[in-house]
């Protein structure tokens, strides 16, 4: 009798030590879901929209907002209306923000090597922190920023572009170049979309 009094005796303390325990966690610092190797498919009408993969999203709530972190990267495939792969962004970091104030919109911000790339156009743009904005359909940054294209080479300070990577506005340009010339007999082949739309890397 007194074996059993003891055993119970200890599992009131181990219980006890571990609610002290979880009353100092930061639920707004502590992850509330983490998915691994994660594979997310957005579809419009039946086509496929954007694609989304990461090798690790933790989910967060806080007071004003809840949000989904990247920490160790993250890559976003958007698709036009004809089902082919048109744009990438790919980033170290990145964070998904979902205010729970109705009148503040989503807002995607992605940090560290950020480079977007405009499969068709065959446009690419390097910088280090850019935000997309869902409503307006836009991404867009205040930092510096470099962009590659078939026309020549452009860097300044702050970019707005579709979220396709579409029409991309250079604010503070400088010391850029252009290709004069360029082969007109030149064939430029799509080989992301030849092959397939659809390979996970």
């Amino acid at each position: 009798m007194l074996a059993i009094t003891t055993v119970v005796a200890s599992i009131v303390v181990s219980c006890k030590n571990k609610i002290g325990e979880a009353d100092k966690l930061d639920l707004s610092r502590t992850p509330t879901q983490q998915t691994f190797d994660m594979f997310a498919v957005r579809t419009e009408n039946g086509t496929v929209g954007l694609r989304i993969e990461a090798d690790l999203m933790e989910h967060y709530d806080a007071d004003t907002a809840s949000y989904d972190a990247f920490p160790h990267g993250i890559s976003v495939f958007g698709y036009n209306d004809e089902g082919l792969l048109e744009s990438i962004i790919l980033a170290d970091d990145a964070r998904h923000i979902v205010p729970k104030d109705k009148n503040r919109d989503e807002v995607w911000e992605a940090f560290g090597n950020v480079i977007l790339h405009n499969v068709i156009e065959q446009e690419t743009m390097e910088t280090d922190t850019i935000y997309w904005d869902e409503a307006k359909k836009e991404v867009y940054t205040d930092c510096y920023v470099k962009i590659y294209s078939r026309q020549g080479f452009l860097q300044g300070f702050g970019m707005r572009a579709s979220d396709r990577v579409r029409n991309a506005i250079l604010y503070r340009p400088f010391d850029g170049y252009g290709v004069v010339v360029q082969d007109s007999t030149a064939v430029i082949i799509d080989s992301v979309n030849f092959i397939g739309p659809f390979p996970k890397k």
